[in-house]
């Protein structure tokens, strides 16, 4: 009865509530692609995910949306139209110890924001630069947050974990467990960490009684050195990969499984995951050695038809190297698709300086392929991606929103983009029909690819965006004075001033 009344007022809230979408269409360079709105108040966003409620009647879908301002559910029965439902104000993460700063990254940064469908949470990972502290003081608190949305009108922040790590944390094992990774050492942990902070899980199993392991995941990343691990993304089959400086490796997380490191077949538990495959990529392809997330496509959610191009499914792996060593998005900052072939003995964690293991690079993918653009150079890396089949939806910062075909592996192409002047992506969202892009300079847009999209793409036609306009230009150099880089990291995750 409970579900029954709480979809029954759920249905009432949507059918009642007001838009907060603004409809003028930004200045700037859109090709196959539909403007649909801006979603009011969502300045500062940094990532979405979706929750799905069963009551008495159809389906009720709400977006999570997390950034500067904290926490935000809204109401998605018609997508192109979200209605604001609750929110936790960032003052509300605050923690006792934290200094009251005017700086834009109070909240900070829940970068890849994951959920619990079953019991309905929200995890927000805390980023030891949060409310004015930086990544190298041992001082300033890192860890994660969880909420209860059980009822998304009624938001409700229930605990906080502290960690040695913080910048993302992503559900495993069906989010019984959390792997939090990031970002690079504090002064007090570069001995033992020198390239950066490894992964800790997070045992969620009992919300009263939440642990976390002393063992650190994921180390000796970087050709022998332990180094920042960044982000984790589950495959289909169940494995988590984790990326970061010097590459992505995946691993099983449950079940007995051949540990081609220890040479024996052990159980996978989270604490104790068992190594599967993967690797750096290859320096060519990707000079700073930076991996910010990946995507394996396998099982249901393979690219379909690869096999005529000679892959094997689950053998490759898609990923962004996010560097900004190019004032061009030439080089550096690419989108990578890699063969795993080669990597499933363990040679991605036997990797040395003297003889360095590389997984072989199919293809990149970067603006500059098509455009030759000329932006600044804090702005100009590829992101965060999200796949739906062969359509791959890519933020670029302020190179905006780019759709590319990847059904030939060895040869992606753009389908379609999205560039306000003022744009400052960090991630899409495939919802139903539309594409919802966090970014973090205007809000959450929302955007619909047309018939423009899936000519280019049936055609395997590419298309190009046009170079900055004055105007563009103009509203990147104001936006370059409100973002900088970390003196730890450079720019990777530019963060606001």
């Amino acid at each position: 009865m409970k579900k029954l009344g709480l979809g029954l007022m759920l249905a009432s809230t949507l059918a009642i509530g007001y838009p907060v979408v603004a409809e003028d269409a930004p200045p700037g360079a859109v090709g196959n692609v539909d403007y649909l709105g801006t979603v009011d108040d969502t300045n500062g966003v940094v990532a979405i995910n979706f929750l799905e409620y069963k009551g008495g009647g159809r389906p009720l879908d709400v977006m999570m949306v997390s950034g500067t301002f904290g926490l935000k559910s809204y109401g998605v029965s018609n997508p192109s139209t979200p209605v604001l439902l609750d929110e936790i104000g960032e003052a509300e993460f605050r923690l006792p110890t934290d200094p009251v700063t005017n700086t834009g990254r109070a909240f900070w940064e829940n970068e890849d924001m994951d959920v619990d469908q079953a019991r309905k949470l929200v995890m927000m990972a805390r980023d030891p630069r949060a409310y004015g502290g930086s990544a190298s003081n041992p001082s300033s608190v890192a860890g994660v947050y969880i909420v209860d949305a059980a009822d998304p009108t009624n938001l409700d922040l229930k605990t906080f974990e502290e960690l040695p790590v913080g910048h993302t944390s992503s559900c495993v094992n069906d989010c019984d467990f959390l792997w939090t990774g990031g970002p690079a050492s504090n002064t007090e942990q570069a001995a033992l960490w020198p390239g950066g902070r490894p992964i800790f899980a997070t045992d969620l199993r009992d919300l009263d009684n939440i642990t976390t392991s002393p063992v650190a995941i994921d180390t000796e990343r970087y050709d022998g050195v332990t180094a920042y691990a960044h982000d984790v993304q589950v495959d289909e089959s169940g494995i988590a990969w984790v990326s970061g400086l010097g590459g992505v490796r995946g691993y099983h997380t449950t079940g007995k499984h051949w540990d081609p490191v220890q040479g024996k077949r052990r159980t996978a538990t989270a604490t104790d995951p068992v190594p599967f495959a993967g690797g750096g990529i290859d320096e060519g392809a990707t000079p700073s050695a930076f991996i910010h997330n990946s995507d394996r496509p396998a099982g249901s959610n393979s690219i379909p038809g690869v096999a005529k191009y000679g892959f094997k499914p689950g053998e490759l792996i898609l990923a962004t190297e996010e560097a900004f060593g190019s004032r061009t998005c030439d080089g550096v900052g690419v989108f990578a698709i890699a063969s795993l072939k080669g990597s499933y003995d363990g040679e991605g964690w036997n990797s040395t300086p003297e003889d360095p293991f590389r997984l072989e690079t199919i293809s990149t993918w970067s603006p500059a392929d098509e455009e030759g653009t000329n932006v600044d150079a804090r702005f100009c890396s590829a992101h965060y991606f999200e796949r739906q089949k062969e359509v791959v939806a890519y933020s670029w910062y302020a190179q905006g929103t780019r759709f590319l075909d990847v059904s030939d592996p060895r040869n992606p192409i753009q389908i379609a983009y999205y560039r306000p002047d003022d744009a400052v992506s960090f991630a899409p969202y495939f919802f139903e029909d539309v594409v919802y892009v966090a970014d973090n300079a205007r809000g959450v847009d929302i955007i619909r690819l047309d018939d423009g999209a899936r000519k280019a793409q049936s055609q395997r036609k590419p298309v190009t965006a046009p170079g900055f306009s004055k105007a563009a230009k103009q509203n990147l150099a104001a936006l370059s004075g409100k973002y900088t880089g970390d003196g730890t990291t450079s720019y990777i995750c530019i963060i606001p001033t």
